[in-house]
């Protein structure tokens, strides 16, 4: 994509302030907070391959956006398009891959594929990075633009013949399930229906109770369950109190089977149940959000140490040289045990902060070595991930992962715009890179447990 290293300068000189900016980076993130989810069900539920090839056409429409109509409102939505592209292709991918893999016995191969993958699309950024100048010098904002969409459309027609093996799992239940029981409170009964919906007459501990479905007394399913006397809720003259009430209960039991289906969908309630899943789904955020987010202030840290402005890009290919570096080490990495990717990660969160507090131009080999360190780390937080992850609900967790990803993302460009009103780039950072001496620490422990 060739808009990379100069949309941001797009933006500006359309005449948007850098708070401005920073509000598309977070509309950015909250697409894919929104979005994350709800698209790995989907792809759980029908094509990962259609997915993959519907999201860049939406990037497309988006770049063409920015570039035909620069204004705030056309780089929002066209924020909001790639945003939605990154969500369908997150999770998706990484599922159709690993399936396919593991389809084919060479499941042990996907660390190498996915590291390998992720270089080459590094490289791609640094190609994009190099043509960028020539072309924006011949024709503009435009011409990277048009480049940038081509780019999509020719990722499209790859992700068409990407092959798939796979039967998807059934969509959700077109009508509710009956309620547990008539006489659980609402956070009871939706235990119980994420646990598997009892027979009706049978409450979650298998006490049997009256049916929940008299319409003039009875149990009628409330919050506040049935009488000791088998008197209903609505008993004498409260007709109309039971009509509302019987509407809440429908409510009530439509909104619990669509909790307890996407509960079922995502695989979230045995995640509670799975240490070691629940861990592995908590380290992609940490080891994925700070870095990635940094990503979008490079530029600013380069420009600061006191390089013109037309060798910033040729900076920024140092420090994606690092990344790619990073993502081809990993199928190597991956032998690394708990306590070697605590010291991958220590290593380069200090790589990072020193390289950042330089403020020379040769500081940002170090930034680049950080980065490459984190993105060996990001890939093999993943392997982690998936290797735990059962099938049926493999691309939606990987999605819950992405989510949070986005969510500490979001945090992350609100920490840096307070951050960076008091401090250097530099120094903000540096501070960035202590949450992954933190995280480090925790790997350390938990290995030692």
């Amino acid at each position: 994509m060739l808009l990379y290293p100069v949309y941001a300068l797009l933006f500006a000189d359309s005449g948007l302030s850098v708070g401005q900016i920073s509000s598309l980076f977070v509309l950015w993130s909250l697409t894919g907070v929104l979005l994350e989810v709800p698209s790995g069900a989907w792809a759980d539920a029908v094509s990962r391959r259609l997915l993959l090839w519907v999201g860049p056409l939406l990037g497309a429409a988006g770049f063409a956006l920015w570039v035909l109509f620069p204004s705030y409102g056309a780089f929002a939505a066209g924020f909001v398009l790639w945003g939605a592209r990154g969500a369908l292709g997150s999770g998706a991918l990484e599922a159709l891959v690993y399936e396919e893999l593991d389809r084919a016995g060479a499941a042990d191969r996907y660390a190498l594929i996915m590291g390998r993958a992720h270089a080459l699309g590094q490289v791609a950024v640094m190609a994009a990075m190099g043509l960028a100048g020539p072309v924006f010098a011949a024709a503009g904002y435009p011409g990277v633009g048009a480049a940038s969409v081509l780019a999509c459309l020719l990722c499209a027609a790859t992700a068409t013949r990407f092959p798939e093996h796979r039967t998807p799992t059934s969509t959700p239940p077109r009508t509710p399930t009956p309620p547990p029981t008539p006489s659980r409170t609402a956070t009871d009964a939706a235990t119980a229906i994420a646990r598997g919906t009892p027979s009706e007459g049978a409450t979650a501990d298998g006490h049997e109770v009256a049916p929940a479905h008299s319409a003039n007394g009875g149990d009628g399913w409330s919050g506040e369950g049935g009488r000791g006397d088998g008197g209903g809720v609505g008993d004498g003259d409260g007709g109309d109190r039971d009509r509302r009430g019987a509407g809440r209960a429908w409510s009530s039991r439509a909104g619990l089977a669509w909790l307890a289906w996407l509960a079922r969908v995502t695989g979230l309630a045995g995640v509670r149940r799975d240490r070691a899943l629940l861990g592995a789904l908590l380290l992609v955020p940490a080891v994925t959000a700070v870095w990635g987010a940094l990503d979008e202030y490079t530029s600013l840290l380069v420009r600061e140490t006191g390089v013109p402005d037309p060798a910033v890009p040729y900076l920024l290919m140092v420090i994606w040289a690092g990344v790619t570096a990073g993502s081809l080490l990993s199928g190597r990495a991956e032998r690394l045990d708990g306590t070697g990717l605590a010291a991958l990660l220590a290593g380069a969160a200090l790589a990072l902060a020193a390289g950042a507090l330089a403020g020379t131009p040769a500081g940002i080999g170090l930034v680049a070595l950080g980065f490459g360190g984190l993105q060996a780390a990001t890939v093999l937080a993943d392997v982690r991930l998936q290797r735990r992850i059962g099938d049926g609900a493999r691309a939606t967790l990987t999605s819950v992962a992405g989510l949070g990803t986005e969510v500490v993302t979001i945090a992350v460009y609100g920490a840096y715009g307070v951050l960076g009103a008091r401090f250097p780039h530099g120094t903000v950072f540096a501070l960035c890179a202590v949450p992954y001496l933190l995280t480090a620490l925790a790997v350390a422990r938990g290995r030692r447990r």
